[in-house]
């Protein structure tokens, strides 16, 4: 951020704490004042607090949510914070009050030094951010400070089914694509002539075949999805029979390893709405484990994508499945059927709830973008850089579209 604008932003932060001041203070709890990092609500354990034009924020609160490593020195009352990333390491080193800062070696200097408040450090906002590459802007009218976090290179899942190929061209901007082309039918058979979710006729020189090699050829891994849901007690009928279940694994693994895939991506839904849940998770978890076991021996990678846990599906073993799988994708969407953004409390809460029970380098975030739009599509994303997962998983090419690609390329490295 420019100079001029840091100027304008504490100008603009000092008029909205002003009415708080009293007497000669120069120190004022920012009332009514809310931080949104990529447009939402950020939870600090002390309130932010305006210094003299400068708000100043718990230091391990804002630089957790945005990546950054900190390290606290009792003894010289010091803060140091590193963050590396594709340019270059930085650290910045701020002292409980001392307005001399040190940024990689050189001294710069702070308006406010930072402050102990009810045993909080707080550290200037704007310089912070500014620092590690976050935006930071002010609304005057809402008493809002917005944090728009650095871009950043995580793990990106694409999906590949029915109508996709008008986006073929964005494969290789993925980590990994999951190519729907296979399930699991009413009778619960493997097959790749389903409805929907089957192998794709040749148009020519295009095959389903030349797009998977020339997925595999750009660096982005190729991975056979498997789709079923149980509305016809497809998935229950190969949970309980051991040997209908030994057929499907087998057909998924022989239909991967010949066709040039990576990897497997298991989405099977429905599971535990109505019935024994308990039983329905200890089912799955047999399923699982006796795919990851072949898929693994064949050298195929094994990503689970599953209902969030705040949904109605409880047939899902977060834990057990975790161990299980490379990764797994949370399907924080459809809350609402899809008829608007989802409800960001309610992805926050199906990530914090996943986190209880799955390392967050295991966990990605699904995000659909028939959910979402150019101006939301961003604050998912921000929650799982705030969290710190592995990635995001996004259903699917051919809804994308150009104004959301444009936002989520400011978001991620694609």
């Amino acid at each position: 951020m420019k100079k001029f604008g840091k100027l304008l932003l504490c100008c603009a932060i000092s008029l909205g704490g002003a009415a708080a001041v009293q007497g000669n203070s120069t120190q004022a709890a920012a009332s009514g004042v809310s931080i949104m990092l990529d447009g939402y609500p950020l939870p600090f354990p002390v309130d932010p607090v305006v210094m003299n034009g400068t708000t100043m924020v718990p230091f391990r609160a804002i630089s957790e949510a945005l990546g950054i490593k900190v390290e606290w020195n009792q003894a010289a009352k010091k803060i140091t914070a590193t963050k590396s990333d594709a340019t270059g390491a930085k650290t910045v080193i701020l002292t409980l009050g001392s307005k001399n800062a040190a940024v990689n070696g050189a001294a710069v200097k702070l308006t406010v030094a930072p402050q102990s408040v009810r045993n909080n450090t707080l550290i200037p906002l704007s310089f912070f951010s500014g620092q590690f590459g976050a935006g930071v802007s002010w609304d005057q009218s809402t008493k809002t400070v917005s944090i728009i976090s650095p871009k950043k290179d995580i793990y990106t899942l694409g999906f590949y089914a029915l109508g996709a190929y008008g986006e073929v061209s964005r494969i290789p901007s993925f980590n990994a694509m999951a190519f729907g082309w296979s399930g699991i039918d009413r009778s619960g058979q493997f097959t790749t002539t389903g409805t929907d979710f089957k192998w794709p006729q040749p148009a020519g020189d295009v095959t389903p075949e030349s797009i998977v090699l020339n997925a595999a050829a750009g660096g982005t891994a190729p991975y056979l999805m498997v789709f079923s849901g149980d509305k016809e007690l497809e998935l229950t009928k190969n949970m309980e029979d051991m040997s209908l279940q030994e057929q499907t694994i087998t057909g998924i693994i022989d239909t991967a390893t010949k066709n040039g895939f990576q990897g497997i991506a298991l989405d099977l839904e429905g599971l535990g709405l109505t019935g024994d849940k308990a039983k329905v998770r200890a089912e799955y978890n047999v399923f699982v484990k006796s795919l990851s076991l072949k898929a693994r021996a064949n050298a195929l990678k094994l990503t689970v994508i599953l209902h969030p846990l705040n949904s109605s599906y409880k047939g899902y073993d977060y834990k057990t499945l975790g161990s299980l799988a490379d990764d797994l994708v949370i399907m924080a969407y459809a809350y609402e059927n899809e008829t608007g953004p989802e409800p960001l409390n309610k992805v926050d809460e199906s990530i914090r709830l996943a986190l209880q029970q799955v390392s967050k380098d295991k966990l990605l975030l699904g995000i659909s973008v028939h959910s979402e739009n150019e101006t939301s599509v961003n604050s998912k994303i921000g929650l799982a850089k705030r969290y710190g997962l592995k990635g995001i998983a996004i259903w699917r090419l051919g809804l994308i579209g150009e104004p959301v690609w444009s936002e989520m390329s400011k978001s991620v490295e694609l």
